[in-house]
């Protein structure tokens, strides 16, 4: 077995820029990981790179829109990585937009019977429309339309959530088995208002913070049994 300061020296620097296949254009913020040891960088906003890897190792990079890239580490220290957009982003953007029109079509029928603010009329509406407002603020299909409302809120926010809090990016982060990465994802979830301003190294430095909280609760001990006396 080689010692491991030799394991170590055979780490060197590889450099290099990444490119969009498409348009030759520079691609910002792509996470590269190697996948024999834990470490990820991204690029900067120029494309460029740095990471240590060792012969024969294996570089992953991914971003958003793009197809995953693997590529082997070889003898070249400075590499040029052309990313493939990825073909299904277009059917992925039409069942986002037929989801908004499924919550609009929804809206739409609230709106035939006399609701236009949701069940919350503002005060002044009171002044121009007495009972319409009334009809809005105590109705039953006012009710159900600020349930709905409510629902279609969440869940606008959790798919920006999900776009940057992915299944593939925690699994590569954590190196969790597949059963128990939906259990983390469950446990710890950005805050949308928080997720919406970071990066992607953000987005990763939460992953890192939320595992070692993991970590530590799967280190405690269980709490004892509550008995019930006979």
């Amino acid at each position: 077995m080689l010692p491991l300061a030799a394991f170590s020296q055979s780490l060197i620097p590889i450099t290099g820029i990444t490119y969009n296949n498409k348009t030759s254009g520079r691609v910002a913020q792509v996470t590269i990981t190697n996948l024999q040891h834990p470490l990820v960088v991204f690029s900067n906003d120029v494309g460029s790179f740095s990471i240590s890897a060792a012969p024969t190792d294996t570089l992953l990079f991914a971003k958003p829109g793009f197809t995953e890239q693997r590529l082997v580490v070889k003898e070249q220290q400075q590499i040029l990585v052309y990313l493939v957009p990825a073909l299904q982003l277009d059917e992925v953007q039409v069942k986002a937009k037929t989801r908004k029109q499924e919550q609009q079509d929804v809206l739409d029928v609230y709106r035939s019977k006399g609701l236009y603010y949701d069940g919350k009329p503002p005060a002044l509406s009171f002044l121009a429309s007495p009972l319409t407002s009334i009809y809005e603020l105590f109705g039953k299909d006012a009710s159900r339309m600020r349930r709905f409302a409510s629902h279609m809120k969440v869940e606008n926010q959790q798919t920006e959530v999900n776009k940057r809090y992915t299944v593939d990016l925690v699994r590569r982060i954590t190196k969790l088995p597949d059963d128990e990465v939906r259990r983390f994802m469950l446990a710890y979830s950005p805050p949308y208002p928080e997720v919406l301003k970071w990066n992607d190294y953000e987005v990763i430095q939460f992953i890192n913070r939320s595992m070692a909280g993991y970590n530590r609760a799967k280190s405690m001990p269980p709490l004892p049994k509550l008995t019930t006396p006979e």
